[in-house]
């Protein structure tokens, strides 16, 4: 059986740095078994000193000390919560220090620069791309398509939503999409809203056993659900994709964040936020 042990994600701000670069250590780690837990905002030497106490509870709980991870930007905060029963991994020293030496010049230990509504720029673009993804959902509106930086085509239920809101969220790129469906494939032929727009098109496809799995869920029982339906709308959209001469990417097996940055490189798309 697995080791069990608790790792505790500590900022001063959201959290989601520590909470990316941790998660994404400690899967590397078969042999143990992780509970994680986040605890953003511990931006004070009180709120650091109830942190220290919440890890010693969990390390005479767990009968092992904690993996903490921190992005604590303040020395003086960092240095009490470093002080608890755990393995305290710095990632300002571990980054920062070296970074300094390289560069020469000194780091300004400011709190919040990664994520902050200080950057007014990239807040901005964030929002702008998520709204318009969510008013180009599914075909919802075609006013103004033209102004999307992709397009995402596929059968419904493939996986095109997601992704279009994690590349306005995590890129800042305006991203729209489009089901295909039997009309699409009877005439064999792209929509005529997106005809003018191909150069911008890129595809999601998934296997159908997959697909007819995830429709189920959704309207069980239906025609539209059933695996030869989804046989049919796979095959037709992959051929019409094809005859087209468009990109796509099989949806089955990846995840969100992968197919997201899989299209953002392979169309070229401009990152506008970090």
């Amino acid at each position: 059986m697995p080791q069990k042990r608790t790792a505790f994600f500590v900022s001063d701000r959201t959290g989601i740095t520590a909470e990316m670069l941790g998660h994404s250590l400690l899967t590397q780690f078969d042999a143990a078994r992780f509970q994680e837990v986040t605890l953003p905002f511990v931006d004070s030497v009180e709120k650091a000193q109830a942190v220290v106490k919440q890890i010693n509870e969990r390390a005479a709980e767990d009968g092992a000390r904690p993996i903490v991870i921190s992005t604590l930007v303040n020395t003086e905060i960092a240095s009490v919560v470093g002080s608890a029963n755990c393995l305290f991994l710095d990632c300002f020293d571990i980054f920062i220090s070296p970074l300094e030496q390289e560069l020469a010049v000194k780091a300004s230990h400011a709190i919040g620069r990664s994520h902050s509504m200080a950057d007014f720029v990239n807040y901005h673009h964030r929002i702008e791309s998520v709204n318009y993804a969510l008013s180009h959902d599914d075909g919802i509106a075609t006013r103004d398509l033209g102004q999307a930086d992709i397009i995402l085509i596929g059968v419904s239920r493939c996986g095109k939503t997601p992704t279009c809101l994690y590349l306005a969220m995590q890129y800042g790129v305006q991203a729209a999409n489009y089901p295909l469906i039997p009309e699409d494939f009877s005439a064999m032929q792209l929509p005529a809203q997106l005809k003018p727009l191909k150069r911008r098109l890129y595809g999601l496809t998934i296997r159908p056993e997959r697909l007819q799995q995830i429709r189920n869920e959704r309207r069980p029982g239906s025609r539209y659900a059933t695996l030869a339906n989804c046989v049919f709308e796979v095959r037709e959209a992959e051929a019409l994709m094809q005859q087209e001469g468009i990109p796509y990417l099989d949806a089955t097996s990846k995840s969100v964040e992968e197919l997201a940055t899989t299209i953002l490189h392979e169309a070229k798309l401009v990152r506008r936020i970090y």
